[in-house]
């Protein structure tokens, strides 16, 4: 049985432990509500833009934009939204296990794969597998900046552009609650026609590909300069908004994700620290017993 010493350092050490862990939930908390209003701040613009742009296609069905036209996936991008510090419980490993299974799922369908990291720990699990990282972004801060992502992003759009690849995904974790945050894999490129919201609760991975343009109310619109011009401006200003808001989404679930890890861990030390002093009692108690014993047993031997 270790010494009262020993003990009395080990509680010690865990009490601190718990100090630490108990003023990170706490500042975890607190940026978690800004992160939450953050992303519910954009949901409103990025509606709205999606809307307008549905309604502008829908009344140019002539014109088909490079971003809706379907081709055959020879070589795809994929960009992968993680955080730059770890401590968030299981957030970052559940969306590396969703971009390696589709990695994988890939590879055996003879699909070239080329890679985008905003975020320091997908940064390193890319760079650990060896693939194709042809840009990266990371200590993204407490808040998405447009500019910086827009710098990382734009790569992969050029590629599709330019034919280099034939479709772009986005790797992310979307917020469902504050206990709940589930790693989602959507296809950013070429966009669902129906242009579903896919950071809405309900819509799932499979509805952002293949869906139809609704063709149910018609609009009548003044351009200018043209409808060309605008809808394309729009459709630029939509990817923009998902970027953004795939970004917010995970910010928001890091630190709902980091809050309640810490909670765990100040609760698991407390408890830890309710056994030690129990062992700590037991050991003094022992302790007390041997000597007084001893004093007895002394004063009747003499």
């Amino acid at each position: 049985m270790p010494g009262i010493k020993e003990i009395r350092t080990k509680i010690k050490s865990v009490q601190n432990t718990r100090k630490i862990t108990k003023a990170m939930e706490m500042v975890a908390a607190s940026k978690m509500r800004k992160a939450q209003e953050r992303m519910r701040a954009g949901r409103p613009y990025a509606r709205k833009v999606r809307d307008i742009a549905l309604h502008l296609m829908q009344a140019n069905p002539e014109y088909n934009h490079p971003f809706l036209k379907e081709r055959e996936m020879k070589a795809v991008g994929v960009v992968m939204v993680s955080t730059d510090k770890g401590l968030c419980g299981g957030l970052n490993t559940n969306i590396s296990r969703v971009v390696l299974a589709k990695l994988k799922e890939f590879q055996q369908k003879g699909v070239a794969v080329q890679t985008t990291a905003l975020g320091n720990k997908g940064l390193g699990l890319l760079t650990r597998i060896s693939s194709k990282l042809v840009s990266q972004e990371i200590h993204l801060g407490d808040a998405p900046n447009m500019e910086r992502l827009l710098g990382a992003i734009t790569v992969q759009i050029n590629d599709y552009l330019a034919g280099r690849i034939d479709a772009l995904y986005l790797a992310t974790t979307r917020f469902i609650n504050t206990m709940r945050q589930e790693p989602t894999f959507i296809r950013l490129l070429p966009l669902a026609g129906s242009l579903d919201d896919p950071f809405q609760a309900g819509v799932s991975a499979e509805q952002t590909e293949g869906a139809k343009l609704p063709t149910t109310h018609g609009w009548d619109y003044l351009y200018e300069p043209d409808a060309q011009a605008v809808i394309d401006d729009l459709l630029q200003r939509y990817i923009e908004g998902l970027l953004f808001q795939a970004v917010a989404e995970n910010m928001a679930s890091e630190q709902s994700a980091r809050m309640v890890a810490m909670k765990a861990a100040s609760d698991n030390a407390k408890k830890v620290i309710g056994e030690l002093q129990l062992v700590y009692n037991k050991t003094r108690q022992a302790a007390i017993t041997k000597e007084i014993s001893e004093i007895v047993g002394g004063a009747a031997a003499v």
